[in-house]
Parts: C-alpha cells; sequence; structure tokens
C-alpha cells in the first residue's frame, strides 16, 4: 500500500461554515476534537494544520485517507490507486478496498481478519489515536469512503470520520498534490490487533433467515434497505459483475445512493432532507435496519446518512457484509 509524504503547509480559503473545534493541551501537544461524523472541507484543512510536523513526533494526528474505488465496469477503467496518484489531499495514505479484505472468502469486500485489519493499518502507518478522515474521489463524490470508515469503526478505531466531500475540497481551492508517492519518515506505527463489533454487522445466515421470515407473524420486522440503482433492484438492470442476476430480497426497499447525494456536488443530504427521504419511503425509525448494495460498499453510504439524519438509534442500524453478492 503506498505511504505518502507528510502534507505541505495549506493557503486554502476559509469557505464553509465549520463545526470543528480543537483542543490545545499542556506540553504543546494537542487533541483535536472533530464533532461530526462528516467533516465539511474547512474542517479538515483547519484540523491538518495543527498537526505536529516532525518525524520522531508521537502526538495525536488528523490523517486523511483516500478510499477511492471504482465499480468494475467502470467505463472509463478507473481505479482507486491511479486516481489517487492523479490528484490528493496531501499527507493522505490510500485504503485499498480491493486487497484489505477477508482473502479467504470468495465474495469482494468482506471485512479482513482482525490481524490482517491491523496489518493494512501499520502499513498505511495509521495510530490508533490518530483522527482519521476518510475520503473519496472527486469524480464520483461520496461512495466508498463511508464502507472504509464504517470498517475502521467496526474494528474499533476510536476517532473515524468522513469529508463531505473531496469534490468540494477540490471546488473551494483546498491543496492537492500528484504524482508518484513517497515513503513516510516517521515512528513506524504499532497498531494493535482489535476486535470485531459483530453487533454492527449482519452475515449470510442470519439474512438467509430474515428474508425467509418476511411477513411471518411474530418475526422481529427488520427493514432492508438496498443501495444499488432503481433498475439493478427492480432486475431490469445487469449487475457490474458477470453472471449475477440482478433483483432484491424479499420486502427490501429501494434507497439509491443517488438519491441520498446532491446532484451538483455528490455531497451527502442534509440531515432534514435525508430524514424526509427515508420518511417518504415508508421506512420506520423504531424498527430495526439493515443496509445492503452490491458487495457492502455503498451499504455504508446508506448507514451514514441514516446517522446523519438521526433515523432509528445506532445500536438498531446494521450493515449486511456479503450484500447482493
Amino acid at each position: 500500500m503506498a505511504l505518502l509524504a507528510r502534507a505541505r503547509p495549506s493557503s486554502a480559503k476559509p469557505c464553509v461554515t465549520a463545526l470543528f473545534r480543537a483542543r490545545v493541551q499542556m506540553g504543546g501537544s494537542r487533541q483535536l476534537n472533530l464533532q461530526s461524523h462528516l467533516v465539511t472541507p474547512k474542517e479538515l484543512s483547519n484540523a491538518l494544520a495543527k498537526n505536529v510536523l516532525s518525524k520522531i513526533s508521537t502526538a495525536p494526528r488528523v490523517i486523511p485517507l483516500c478510499a477511492a474505488w471504482f465499480l468494475p465496469n467502470d467505463p472509463k477503467g478507473r481505479t482507486g490507486q491511479r486516481v489517487f496518484e492523479e490528484k490528493r489531499i496531501p499527507s493522505a495514505r490510500f485504503f485499498d478496498l480491493d486487497a484489505v479484505k477477508h482473502h479467504d472468502s470468495p465474495y469482494p469486500h468482506m471485512l479482513p481478519s482482525a490481524e490482517d485489519f491491523a496489518k493494512a493499518m501499520r502499513d498505511i502507518g495509521i495510530r490508533r489515536d490518530d483522527e482519521v478522515v476518510v475520503y473519496d474521489t472527486q469524480e464520483l463524490g461520496i461512495f466508498s469512503a463511508p464502507r472504509v470508515a464504517w470498517t475502521l469503526s467496526v474494528f474499533g478505531h476510536p476517532s473515524v470520520h468522513v469529508l463531505n466531500n473531496f469534490r468540494l475540497w477540490v471546488q473551494q481551492g483546498y491543496p492537492t498534490e500528484s504524482g508518484k508517492v513517497n515513503p513516510i519518515e516517521e515512528e513506524p506505527s504499532q497498531y494493535p490487533t482489535p476486535n470485531l463489533d459483530r453487533s454492527k454487522v449482519v452475515d449470510f445466515p442470519e439474512m438467509k433467515e430474515i428474508a425467509k421470515d418476511h411477513n411471518k407473524e411474530g418475526s422481529e420486522g427488520f427493514q432492508v434497505l438496498d443501495a444499488r440503482s432503481k433498475g439493478r433492484w427492480a432486475g431490469t438492470d445487469p449487475e457490474p459483475r458477470p453472471g449475477l442476476s440482478s433483483g432484491h430480497m424479499p420486502g427490501s426497499i429501494s434507497v439509491p445512493v443517488s438519491e441520498l447525494l446532491d446532484p451538483d456536488t455528490g455531497a451527502l443530504l442534509p440531515g432534514d432532507g435525508l430524514k424526509r427521504l427515508f420518511a417518504s419511503k415508508g421506512i420506520n425509525p423504531k424498527r430495526p435496519i439493515i443496509s445492503s448494495c452490491g458487495t457492502g460498499v455503498t451499504a455504508a453510504v446508506v448507514d451514514t446518512a441514516l446517522g446523519e439524519a438521526g433515523y432509528g438509534t445506532p445500536e438498531a442500524r446494521r450493515l449486511y457484509d456479503g450484500s447482493w453478492t
């Protein structure tokens, strides 16, 4: 995985109202306190400016983490690594969704083992006390970053955020860099092997039983939200992976990711708008919610949108890791 040089000083102009607050601790170290899961470009720029620029510093840092990823049938043949090298936030690291996964599973993007996750964090150079801000591509807007943020969260990383979003970062004049990456000269990460919070994850056997019990008397009334396009959900459009039929699980509700995003910026809609959207689809915030999609990537966008809208309790929201594949 690629490791990058530290950020150049930012010359960004303030453009977005920030919710960001920082706390400076005694002795010169500091601990940033990004208040919301979604982070604006201005908040991230302000936070990065407070990083301690020292090769030997062990102070907590804010780390931009690029989660760029494209569907396998992308018409332009783009890859996350390629667009990361073309344009990125200075000091960003790259998280490869196609590499950090369960290697014994035949399905793409299944959660990695705790040991593989910890190794990936060490290879990327992320420490346990770093505040990680995951971001997407300029081209797609919010897409795969929520999945990477969710992965860090279910493995217990204490501070994880999503940039809303990289397209706005670029449009608002914040700095970027490009080209091949150079190794970071810093103290190596000693990221410990974490525990997986299985209460946030639905696996195939459980999902199969939930689908079988749909509409049966006495069932718990799970609501399955499908992030794929309406055509894929309805079975009228093909899946991007050869040999896989389209359609949907019994009783699932179509919530295409495109409906959750601003059509111009690709940013996640404000919480009030998301709440109205979920209500218009008949989704009951008092019942358990499971987010699903093709391989578990954009399901995390739905899960993030539910959180931003305050729709349902965090304990009642889960993600189906295998999803339609």
